[in-house]
């Protein structure tokens, strides 16, 4: 069966920002990629957080893409380059050896790393948004919000330290998270959302 047509139809939407046709090439590609990242740096929480990054930055440069195998190779391109990156700032390119790493680099096409030069939105710019968004809810949302998400605290241990019932912790948490949400969805899909609001490094 040729998938080729609905590929340019999703494509189209996808470039007109459409979210379900963002969650198609989502579904299509990233447990590819987290597996591409973890050939580089052996850590697969790592690596999915690469390809976290690399979607979000695959959304927001969607302008630039010309045709569905862009996608792709966007996706490949940025996973390798900041991998590498990954590798030689915590200086532990010395634990591969020159060969292996040469082979892992060589698994893109170097006509297709030529070809793509995207500005990117980083991690950084990312936590300026949702560290802003935190700011901006109400004094115990906010600290219950930090308590459960910063400290990695239970429910009941944030009841017990507050003295105040489960069930207005889980109402503060459920009313952060929706706050939070809609203070990303101008900047991206919702299934990025619940990835980012989910992650640990948030």
């Amino acid at each position: 069966m040729n998938t080729q047509p609905n590929e340019h139809i999703q494509f189209r939407a996808f470039k007109k920002g459409k979210e379900l046709a963002f969650e198609y090439f989502f579904n299509k590609y990233y447990n590819n990629i987290v597996g591409f990242g973890v050939q580089f740096i052996y850590d697969e929480e790592e690596a999915k957080n690469i390809a976290q990054e690399a979607f979000l930055n695959l959304w927001t440069n969607r302008n630039k893409i010309e045709q569905p195998s862009g996608i792709k190779s966007f996706l490949y391109t940025y996973t390798k380059s900041k991998c590498l990156n990954l590798i030689r700032s915590k200086k532990v390119r010395e634990k591969y050896k020159s060969e292996a790493l040469n082979k892992r680099e060589a698994l893109l096409n170097q006509e297709v790393i030529d070809a793509l030069n995207f500005d990117s939105m980083d991690f950084y710019e990312l936590e300026q948004i949702i560290n802003k968004s935190i700011e901006n809810l109400p004094g115990k949302t906010k600290t219950i919000f930090l308590k459960k998400r910063f400290d990695n605290k239970k429910n009941q241990e944030i009841a017990d330290e507050l003295e105040i019932s489960l069930k207005t912790v889980e109402s503060h948490i459920t009313k952060a998270l929706k706050a939070l949400k809609e203070q990303l969805a101008p900047y991206f899909p919702t299934i990025l959302i619940s990835i980012i609001l989910s992650s640990k490094k948030i």
